[in-house]
């Protein structure tokens, strides 16, 4: 999940829509209510520009094991939306070592991986079979770079993990089993679903442009900055940090 900061204004409108429904009660409102705000926080996360939706454009652009990336992606949203609605997210907010760890990782893999779609976009004849699918690529090696991208960013853990956490704590009990907060869980997983999938598959209908050379080029060339871009921005996050 791409981390992307909502404003004060937008965490207010969403902490409003909280519900003080009681075990006694049930409705849908109760239930559609924080699963409605659930789905709205994981898609203003979600709908950024940055390495991780970068990558699934790339393989879904080249038909690349695209459905095992979006499985990697929403398996691990979803792992990530639990920790946050368990509230691992404190934790890992009071854990700047990992957080410090995790970045410079995390900077390291992207200047390695922009290098990589540098030196493919200046030969593209090297990896471009006839139909403009890239070849090469293993599903073990596609799987180990989307883990790397999804999990290597510290703002998944910082922003995503605890501000999915904290909101949906705002969220009472419906009824029972039916706690608001996993509600809000399950809206949010569901725009990971929704996303991934349209963003990976429909990225397919831009296929056939990749058959030219210079389409080949001209993608390798966005990705690479992309990640250059994102990395950069971990490193003066980190840097700027108080205390740094």
């Amino acid at each position: 999940m791409e981390a992307h900061e909502l404003s004060e204004a937008q965490l207010q409108i969403l902490k409003n829509l909280s519900l003080n429904c009681s075990r006694s009660r049930l409705s849908v409102e109760c239930v559609l209510v924080p699963f409605g705000a659930g789905f709205l926080t994981g898609g203003s996360l979600i709908v950024a520009i940055g390495a991780q939706n970068a990558y699934v454009l790339r393989q879904g652009m080249t038909r690349s094991h695209t459905a095992a990336v979006i499985a990697v992606c929403v398996v691990s949203d979803i792992v990530l939306i639990t920790a946050g609605v368990a509230g691992v997210g404190t934790a890992v907010a009071h854990a700047h070592w990992l957080i410090d760890a995790v970045t410079w990782f995390g900077v390291a893999f992207l200047l390695w991986y922009a290098a990589s779609s540098l030196r493919r976009a200046f030969s593209p004849g090297a990896l471009i079979a006839t139909d403009g699918r890239p070849v090469g690529e293993s599903r073990g090696r596609v799987i180990a770079r989307t883990v790397a991208l999804t999990w290597l960013n510290p703002h998944v853990y910082l922003d995503t993990v605890l501000l999915i956490g904290s909101i949906a704590a705002t969220y009472d009990a419906a009824h029972g089993a039916l706690d608001g907060r996993w509600l809000f869980a399950a809206g949010a997983a569901t725009a990971s679903v929704v996303w991934f999938t349209s963003l990976g598959f429909g990225a397919r209908k831009l296929a056939p442009l990749l058959a030219r050379p210079r389409a080949w080029q001209l993608l390798e060339i966005v990705v690479a900055a992309t990640m250059l871009l994102v990395a950069a921005k971990l490193v003066l996050a980190r840097v700027t940090a108080p205390g740094a």
